[in-house]
């Protein structure tokens, strides 16, 4: 065999064991439509896998990270409003409980859909280049109004969704087809796991029939009086979607054929944790808790009574604490380290780390759980509660209420999972269910991505429920035929009894007559 051969076989046999078809990579387009750090995370996690395995990538993104091999960035970071270092009370206010966030999250969706249609790049590129130059479109749907989807919807090309939530309680229906029922699935504003109570199912249902009630009345009112090209009428049920979820942190429930669990694709392997926090961490002979509310939440905006508290408490620890703080906090303890930012991913992965003191962000929760670190949860709006709740059935977290903490209840909560061994043991288990998949979320995307592709957007794995009405879909024309038929059935009966009863009083009134003569 000639030199020439033997190379080439290695050439075809490295291509058919990383998937790239030599000449028949995919051209992507995708867009980010969310100022979110942990939303970018995690479509740009999607997007890797796909450059990884030799399709190409352009995408419209706030949040850059460099061109590479395969894949182009366009920069949108002037034209959104970035969601960090928000604060705690304002927060809590507009998500104050699980009825009053709708309107400010619709107002959000809308106003990224007005970014987006004004973006002369973007609009560029779907009138000139979308069905000639890309295969694919993935966008972030957005988690209430489904107008973000007019990206797709003139187009022959397979729409590729990206949820960096668990559950997209408000656009199922519109986008997949499905509902899922309130009596077993907690919508996204829920504060559990799961409705286990009557008072919980119903609390759960009853937010569930006000939030669509508001939503479509809203959007009818939006179509009605302020019209745009990017109307909830227009959208493109997506061929695929890629989920943030797994069953371990997220209850299991059903869904449509097209949705693909991925939840965790945005771990990293571990690298060097620079020099100053690795020492801290080798020298703390008890161990070390990490504590941080990611990159939304400024922790210097927490009241100043609750900071307090927090600060005493780590005082008594014999643990140090690595704390994700802005500027330099006030009598701080010398057992706590403070930063801007910590490499969360890599830090947990440390066999010194005892504890992750969360507000529940899915994407760190992730991370703890594939480390197999016990957790203390303070979730403060969104899907957050029903993420600690999750990990609190599990067996591997404690939940807290941030605007209840005082310095004795958060020291005992830390002490029990600092000090328990069922906590640590529960997050080992926790962890290895999590890896073990028949097939890693990396492979999961670059395979679905590329079936969809090779079938014109896989019709097939759509939900027929996607063809019907809302009437339809809930069997409301069934059910009143139904009840038309057992309302005429009932009526026949009643008449035939009138009549037999008609009849019988002619007869007992003739044989009286008869009688009486």
């Amino acid at each position: 065999m000639s030199h020439k051969s033997i190379v080439s076989i290695i050439i075809f046999a490295l291509f058919s064991c990383s998937g790239i078809r030599p000449g028949n990579a995919a051209r992507i387009l995708a867009i980010e439509t969310f100022a979110g750090r942990s939303h970018w995370n995690f479509m740009s996690a999607v997007l890797r896998a796909m450059t990884n395995n030799g399709h190409n990538v352009t995408v419209f993104t706030p949040f850059l990270d460099g061109n590479r091999e395969n894949y182009t960035e366009l920069d949108m970071s002037s034209m959104f409003p970035m969601k960090l270092d928000m604060s705690i009370v304002d927060l809590r206010e507009k998500f104050s409980n699980q009825f009053t966030p709708i309107s400010y999250m619709m107002e959000l969706g809308r106003q990224n859909c007005e970014i987006l249609h004004k973006n002369e790049q973007l609009n560029d590129f779907i009138a000139k280049k979308l069905q000639t130059n890309f295969d694919a479109i993935v966008i972030e749907p957005g988690m209430v109004s489904g107008c973000l989807s007019y990206v797709g919807a003139n187009s022959n090309l397979p729409v590729i969704h990206t949820s960096p939530i668990p559950i997209n309680t408000y656009t199922e229906r519109i986008t997949y087809g499905e509902v899922m029922n309130p009596a077993t699935v907690s919508t996204m504003l829920f504060h559990s796991a799961v409705p286990k109570t009557f008072i919980q199912r119903l609390t759960n249902t009853l937010v569930w029939l006000y939030t669509n009630i508001v939503i479509r009345f809203q959007e009818f009112l939006l179509q009605l009086f302020g019209s745009k090209p990017y109307n909830l009428g227009t959208i493109n049920p997506p061929s695929l979607v890629f989920m943030n979820t797994h069953f371990i942190s997220d209850k299991p429930r059903p869904t449509p054929s097209n949705v693909v669990n991925v939840g965790g694709i945005h771990l990293k392997p571990p690298k060097k944790i620079p020099k100053d926090i690795l020492d801290f961490i080798e020298d703390s002979p008890h161990g070390v808790i990490l504590f941080t509310f990611g990159s939304t939440i400024a922790m210097s905006s927490i009241p100043k009574y609750i900071l307090s508290a927090f600060r005493e408490a780590l005082a008594e620890l014999p643990q140090r604490v690595l704390l994700k703080y802005e500027g330099e906090m006030e009598d701080k303890p010398k057992n706590v380290m403070t930063r801007k930012w910590f490499p969360q991913r890599d830090i947990l992965l440390h066999k010194n780390i005892k504890l992750f003191v969360s507000h529940g962000g899915i994407s760190g929760l992730y991370e703890a759980v594939d480390a197999g670190v016990p957790v203390l949860g303070f979730p403060l709006f969104g899907d957050q509660h029903r993420n600690i709740d999750n990990l609190v059935d599990a067996g591997m977290a404690i939940s807290m209420e941030i605007f209840s903490v005082t310095k004795d209840n958060f020291l005992k909560n830390v002490l029990d999972l600092v000090n328990s061994e069922n906590y640590m043991k529960n997050a080992k288990i926790t962890s290895e269910i999590f890896k073990d998949r028949p097939m890693s979320p990396e492979k999961s995307v670059v395979y679905w991505t590329e079936y969809v592709i090779r079938h014109k957007g896989a019709p097939h794995l759509k939900s027929q429920a996607l063809n019907l009405t809302w009437y339809q879909y809930f069997l409301l024309d069934i059910i009143t035929v139904v009840l038309i038929f057992i309302f005429i059935f009932v009526l026949i009966v009643l008449k035939l009894f009138k009549f037999i009863r008609t009849f019988y009083t002619k007869i007992y009134s003739s044989s009286s007559k008869l009688k009486s003569d």
